[in-house]
């Protein structure tokens, strides 16, 4: 697990805002490694990891977008089921709450990337690395729901 930069960019809901964003980063050769993006009815919001926050800054900012960075967890756990409620119970137990999470789709390893946004990342680190949390350590036996037949 590892501590990372995120930045938060705050778009108008226009056609080619977002487009203009991706198409500078690559122009740049930043490569997203993980994005989430929601949105308003004014505005949409895009969270993401660049693999070069320091390359990625100056692009963003000539784009002239409200844009705020933040220090986020980067946890890589198993692309399965039950492997994000481990994780999210062993920070429970520890009174540590979850502001916000997305995943990217796969990391190395057959494995996912998950963004917390936790409020203190040093103690999150101190929580899972107490709790030696790997992809062995994470074993989640799933029962199917039973049915009644009528």
């Amino acid at each position: 697990m590892d501590r990372y930069t995120q930045f938060s960019i705050f778009l108008v809901n226009k056609p080619g805002v977002l487009s203009r964003i991706f198409t500078e980063l690559a122009k740049s050769k930043v490569n997203v490694s993980s994005i989430a993006m929601m949105d308003s009815t004014e505005h949409g919001v895009l969270r993401m990891m660049v693999e070069d926050a320091d390359a990625a800054r100056p692009v963003l900012q000539s784009l002239n977008v409200p844009m705020q960075e933040t220090d986020v967890l980067g946890v890589k756990l198993p692309n399965r089921p039950g492997a994000a409620a481990d994780l999210c119970e062993r920070l429970a137990k520890k009174h540590i709450s979850v502001t916000y999470m997305y995943c990217t789709s796969g990391a190395k390893g057959g494995k996912t990337l998950v963004v917390l946004k936790v409020p203190d990342i040093k103690k999150a680190i101190k929580v899972l690395e107490a709790s030696k949390i790997t992809a062995r350590d994470i074993k989640v036996k799933l029962r199917r729901p039973t049915t009644k037949r009528r």
